[in-house]
C-alpha cells in the first residue's frame, strides 16, 4: 500500500489540464484522436502516443487518465531517457533491502506506485534491450519481482507509452523488441505537428496568454494582427513546447514589437512571409534586435527549466550570479528600447 501522501503527489486535477478544444483543436486528425480516446476509456489496453518532440504526449497521456475508470488512482511518468540504464530497472519494479549499494531498505517501485492507476513510460526506446524484456513479461501477464527480491508481485495498471521517433525504425534498427513493440502499440495515437494544426495557434496562444500571465503575475498582453498572422506562418519546429515558450517571453518582457520583429526575422528567412517588409524595423535595428531577443529567449530557457532559480541558472550558463542578474535587468545590453525594462519580474 502507498502511503497516502505519496499517493495524493500522483493525483491529477483536471482543472489542471488545457479543455478539449485546446488539446484536440479543430483539424480533423486530432478530432480523430479524441474518438479513439473515448474507445478506450473502459478498457486497460495499452495506448502507445507517437509524436514529435513538443507536441504535447504527456498532456494527451494524463487527459486520457483523467477520463478514465483509473481518474481517481495515481497517475505516474518515468521518462526513460533521463535516467541511467543502471538505476532505470530499479525505478521501475523497486528494490529490496541489499539489492545494491546504499539500498538500506525496500523500496516501491513506480509500477507499485501506480497501483490501480496509469503508469506514462515516456521515450520507451531508450530503454535498455534486457529491460524491455522484463516490462513485456509484466505487460504479458501483470507479474513482476523487485530488485534483488524473489516474490512475485502483481500490478494492476495501465501502461501508456511515448515515442518521439518512429517505433518501427527503432524495430528495424535493433533499439527496440519487436515482441514488445506489438505489445504496445494495441492502440496508437499518432499526434499532430504544430505546423499541421495552424488554424488552432490562435485558441492555444489564447489560452497560454491567459494560464502564463497567472503563473507571472502579469497583465495578459494584446497580441496585434501583424503578431497573430506571423505566429500561423512560421512552422514551429518545437511545437507546442516552442510557442509555449514564446508566449512566456511576450508575457514577461511585454514587448509585442520586440518579438514581431524576431518573429518576423524567422519567417522571412524560410521565405514564406506575406508581411510587407516596410513593416519591419531597418537591417541594424533587426539584427540588434534579434541577437538581444535571442540572448533572453536562452536565458529564459535554462530559468524555466531550473525553476526560476537564479543561482543554479547562473551555475548552468557558467556565468556569475551578478552578471545574469544584470543580464535580467537589460537584455539588449545597453541599448532599450524606450519602455523596455527588461525583465522586471525575474529581478
Amino acid at each position: 500500500m502507498m502511503p497516502a501522501d505519496l499517493d495524493r503527489s500522483f493525483r491529477v486535477d483536471p482543472a489542471d489540464l488545457p479543455g478539449e478544444a485546446i488539446v484536440f483543436g479543430s483539424t480533423p486528425a486530432m478530432r480523430e484522436i479524441r474518438s479513439k480516446i473515448d474507445c478506450v476509456l473502459s478498457s486497460d489496453l495499452p495506448v502507445l502516443i507517437q509524436g514529435e518532440s513538443g507536441t504535447g504526449k504527456e498532456v494527451i497521456a494524463r487527459f486520457l487518465h483523467t477520463r478514465s475508470n483509473r481518474h481517481d488512482a495515481p497517475f505516474v511518468k518515468l521518462n526513460c531517457a533521463a535516467i541511467p540504464a543502471s538505476l532505470l530497472e530499479s525505478e521501475l519494479f523497486g528494490y529490496e533491502r541489499g539489492a545494491r549499494d546504499g539500498a538500506e531498505g525496500d523500496r516501491l517501485g513506480l509500477i507499485e506506485m501506480a497501483d490501480r492507476g496509469t503508469l506514462f513510460l515516456d521515450e520507451i526506446a531508450d530503454m535498455s534491450w534486457e529491460l524491455q524484456g522484463k516490462l513485456l513479461r509484466f505487460l504479458q501477464d501483470g507479474s513482476f519481482t523487485r530488485l534483488g527480491g524473489s516474490e512475485e508481485r502483481r500490478g494492476r495498471i495501465r501502461v501508456i507509452c511515448a515515442s518521439n521517433i518512429d517505433l518501427r525504425k527503432a524495430v528495424d534498427s535493433g533499439t527496440l523488441r519487436e515482441d514488445l513493440f506489438y505489445r504496445i502499440e494495441v492502440v496508437t495515437l499518432h499526434l499532430s505537428a504544430l505546423r499541421d494544426r495552424k488554424s488552432d495557434i490562435p485558441q492555444i496562444c489564447e489560452y497560454l496568454l491567459r494560464k502564463l500571465s497567472r503563473q507571472f503575475r502579469r497583465r495578459i498582453p494584446q497580441l496585434n494582427p501583424v503578431t497573430l498572422r506571423l505566429l500561423k506562418q512560421w512552422d514551429w519546429p518545437g511545437n507546442l513546447r516552442e510557442l509555449e515558450n514564446w508566449v512566456a517571453r511576450a508575457v514577461i518582457l511585454g514587448d509585442d514589437e520586440a518579438l514581431s520583429a524576431e518573429l518576423k526575422r524567422q519567417v522571412e528567412s524560410t521565405g514564406k512571409n506575406d508581411v510587407r517588409r516596410s513593416d519591419c524595423d531597418g537591417p541594424k535595428d533587426l539584427t540588434s534586435s534579434a541577437a538581444s531577443t535571442a540572448a533572453a529567449n536562452a536565458i529564459l530557457q535554462v530559468l524555466q527549466a531550473n525553476n526560476w532559480d537564479k543561482r543554479k541558472t547562473a551555475k548552468d550558463l557558467k556565468v556569475s550570479y551578478q552578471a545574469l542578474l544584470g543580464a535580467l535587468r537589460d537584455p539588449g545590453g545597453g541599448r532599450r528600447r524606450k519602455g523596455n525594462r527588461g525583465f522586471p519580474y525575474l529581478q
